[in-house]
């Protein structure tokens, strides 16, 4: 079962993207990325969504489980 992901992403135009994986548009456009990531976060818990933070070079900085995790954490 593939998982279900929000991304924040750099826009090439400036500014920061929500989106969903796979989606052609954004789920919203911001000027910053702290911006992008408080909206893309509530985004991800409404909609039970993996929540996966891009640096400006594209590489992963950081991510969340809003979802059915399928790696869940032991303990």
């Amino acid at each position: 079962m593939a998982r279900k992901e929000h991304h924040i992403v750099p826009n090439p135009n400036g500014g920061w993207d929500v989106k969903r994986e796979n989606a052609d548009r954004s789920s919203g456009h911001f000027d910053t990325k702290e911006e992008a990531i408080r909206e893309g976060r509530e985004i991800s818990r409404n909609q039970g969504t993996e929540f996966v933070i891009h640096n400006m070079d594209g590489r992963i900085s950081e991510s969340d489980s809003h979802g059915n995790d399928p790696y869940p954490p032991k303990g």
